[in-house]
C-alpha cells in the first residue's frame, strides 16, 4: 500500500477531516470540480484494504446509473492507488472484490427497494454505505428506509459503521439541508468543498468556472462554490430525479431543440408525457457548444431520434431547413407568439416532472431556472436552453400530433 506521503500526493489537499471522520454520518456537499467523488472513491478503496472484514454498499437512486459513475470512479481509484491487480471487478453482477480477503463492494439502487433492504455479505460486516448523488433521493423517508437496513448489526473495533453522502447542493429546500446541515449533531460530520481546493484542475478548467461566475452567478454559487441553491423564485417546483413506469399506452414521446453555438449551448430534449396522470419524464438530452448543424444531425441520429417529430427554434428557419436536408425530415418550427413563453410554462407546471439521473444538464437548469426578481410572469433569460427546448417539445402534447398545421408542413 502507498505510504502516507504518497497518499497525500495522490489525494491532494483539503480533505483531511473528511478522510479521517468516523462518525455515524459523513455528509459532503460540494460544487463541480471539487474532487469530492474522487476523494470518496479513493478513501473507500484505501479503507477496504486497511480494515479487513469491512464491506461497502454503494447506493444511487437508479441502479443502472452506477456503471458509468460510481463503478467507474472506484476503478479509477484502484488505478490511482496502484492496486488494480488486487481487485476483481465484474459487471454481471456489478460488484468489486478485494482478492486477498474476499471483501466486497456492492452496488444497489433505490428503484429496487426489496433488493436494497436485503443486501448482505458472506463474510465480515456491511459497515459502510456510500450514497452518491444523494440529492437524487427524493425524500427523507426514502433515506431512512435505507438507514434502518444498512449498515446493520454490531461491529467490533477497529471496524465502525458509517454512511457517507456526497452531492451537489442544488436546492436549499432539499431534505438533506434540514436533516444534516441546519442543526448540529454529535453523530454527524458535515463538509462543504468547491473547485478552489482542487489543485489538479488546469487553467482551462478554472477558466470555465470564471466564465460561469460572470455569465451565470446564481449557477456559479452552487456549481462552482458549493453553496446551497436558492429555491425562492424557481419556475418549476414539482419535479424530481427518477424513472417512472412508462410501460402503459398512456405515454407518448415528444422532442425539442434549441439552437446555440459559442456562448449558448445547443440543447435537445427527449420527453415522454402521460396526459391522463399529468406526468412528464425527461429521458434524454444533448447539451453542447460549438455544434454545427451537421453535428446536431449526427448526434440526434446516433441516439435514434432521426425519424421523430422535433420542434426546433423557429428563429432559425435556415438551420431547420438544413437539418431536414441532413436527414431530420420531421423537424418543425416552434410556435411562438404573444405570451407563448408564459403559457408554455403554465402548461408544463400542471404536470409533475421526472428526470432521468443521466440528464445532468436538465437537472441543473431545473434547479436554477427562475423568475426575474420581483416578477412572476417574466423568466430570467439564463440557464434556460433545455427549458426552452422543453417548451417547444411540449407544444404538441395537446395537439395530438395531427393538426392541420403539422400536416401542411410535412
Amino acid at each position: 500500500m502507498t505510504s502516507q506521503n504518497r497518499l497525500s500526493t495522490v489525494v491532494g489537499q483539503g480533505y483531511d477531516d473528511f478522510w479521517n471522520s468516523k462518525k455515524r454520518y459523513r455528509v459532503l456537499k460540494g460544487g463541480k470540480g471539487s474532487k469530492k467523488s474522487s476523494v470518496a472513491a479513493l478513501n473507500f478503496i484505501w479503507r477496504l484494504m486497511k480494515y479487513p472484514k469491512s464491506n461497502l454498499l454503494v447506493v444511487r437512486a437508479v441502479m443502472n446509473t452506477h456503471r458509468d459513475s460510481t463503478f467507474a470512479q472506484l476503478k479509477w481509484a484502484q488505478e490511482r492507488l496502484g492496486v488494480s491487480k488486487l481487485f476483481k471487478n465484474t459487471v454481471s453482477p456489478l460488484e468489486m472484490t478485494y482478492i486477498p480477503t474476499g471483501q466486497k463492494i456492492l452496488f444497489r439502487g433505490f428503484d429496487d427497494v426489496l433488493k436494497l433492504a436485503s443486501t448482505t455479505v458472506e463474510s465480515g460486516y456491511l459497515c459502510w454505505v456510500w450514497v452518491e448523488e444523494a440529492f437524487e433521493i427524493e425524500s427523507l423517508e426514502d433515506f431512512e428506509k435505507l438507514d434502518l437496513s444498512v449498515p446493520r448489526g454490531a461491529v467490533t473495533e477497529p471496524i465502525f459503521k458509517q454512511t457517507t453522502l456526497t452531492f451537489n447542493p442544488w436546492s436549499e429546500k432539499h431534505w438533506l439541508k434540514a436533516r444534516f446541515f441546519d442543526k448540529v449533531s454529535e453523530d454527524t460530520d458535515t463538509f462543504s468543498t468547491n473547485y478552489l481546493i482542487n489543485e489538479f484542475l488546469d487553467e482551462t478548467d478554472r477558466a470555465v468556472f470564471e466564465r460561469l461566475k460572470v455569465e451565470h452567478p446564481r449557477r456559479y454559487a452552487v456549481a462552482g462554490l458549493g453553496e446551497w441553491g436558492i429555491a425562492e423564485g424557481l419556475i418549476y417546483e414539482n419535479w424530481t430525479v427518477g424513472i417512472p413506469n412508462t410501460k402503459s399506452d398512456e405515454w407518448e414521446a415528444f422532442f425539442g431543440l434549441d439552437y446555440g453555438y459559442t456562448t449558448d449551448p445547443t440543447a435537445f430534449i427527449a420527453i415522454k408525457v402521460n396526459k391522463k396522470e399529468k406526468l412528464i419524464y425527461v429521458f434524454d438530452e444533448i447539451y453542447a457548444r460549438k455544434m454545427l448543424n451537421c453535428d446536431i444531425a449526427a448526434a440526434i441520429t446516433a441516439k435514434g431520434y432521426a425519424k421523430e417529430r422535433i420542434r426546433a427554434d423557429s428563429a432559425e428557419p435556415k438551420s431547420n431547413d438544413d437539418l431536414k436536408r441532413l436527414g431530420l425530415r420531421r423537424i418543425l418550427p416552434s410556435v411562438k407568439g404573444k405570451d407563448s413563453v408564459i403559457n408554455g410554462i403554465m402548461n408544463i407546471s400542471e404536470y409533475k416532472i421526472f428526470v432521468n439521473p443521466s440528464c445532468k444538464n436538465t437537472i441543473s437548469e431545473l434547479y436554477s431556472y427562475c423568475w426575474q426578481k420581483g416578477e412572476k410572469n417574466i423568466p430570467e433569460d439564463k440557464n434556460n436552453h433545455l427549458m426552452d427546448a422543453l417548451r417547444y417539445a411540449f407544444y404538441d402534447v395537446n395537439k395530438a400530433g395531427k393538426s392541420a398545421e403539422i400536416k401542411s408542413y410535412l
